[in-house]
């Protein structure tokens, strides 16, 4: 994205938290790589519709195929791990999780990220870990969920 000069911010899962990110960077584009877009100029949630139909209209206006147009992206592998956690677990305050977070992170050397959440809907803790090669991102997942269990049962 820098190289095309296009900005780039990281939110917190969830729409609203794209919308917040989105309002105060002043962008009218944003979303969350599970397919919500947010077309701040059409609509302020996430809209499959929309996004499709902002898709079509740019392939219309450049005149290039979806392939041509996304030729360079690159797609990394990604682990998602749900933990069982007690409802209510604060993941943040145990060091383990801390220290098996950073030392994923270190492990991957800028060439992937690790994003651990709890799902809004189940007491599941959400570890996910995208990067390359496959083998780094599947074992620190692993290494991520077993601390995760660790805590959990403290």
């Amino acid at each position: 994205m820098a190289r095309l000069g296009v900005g780039f911010g990281r939110a917190r899962v969830g729409d609203r938290y794209v919308l917040e990110l989105m309002r105060e960077k002043g962008w009218e584009l944003g979303g969350e790589n599970s397919g919500h877009l947010i077309c701040l100029d059409k609509h302020t949630t996430g809209d499959g519709i929309v996004s499709a139909l902002q898709v079509l209209d740019a392939l219309r206006a450049s005149g290039r195929t979806l392939a041509e147009l996304t030729a360079d992206l690159v797609m990394y592998p990604q682990v998602l791990l749900n933990v069982s956690v007690p409802r209510g677990f604060k993941w943040e305050t145990h060091d383990v999780i801390k220290q098996a977070q950073t030392e994923a992170e270190h492990a991957l050397n800028g060439r992937g990220r690790v994003l651990l959440r709890p799902s809004g809907t189940e007491p599941v803790l959400r570890v996910m870990v995208e990067g390359e090669p496959r083998d780094a991102i599947e074992s620190a997942a692993q290494s991520i969920a077993a601390a995760v269990k660790t805590a959990a049962r403290a």
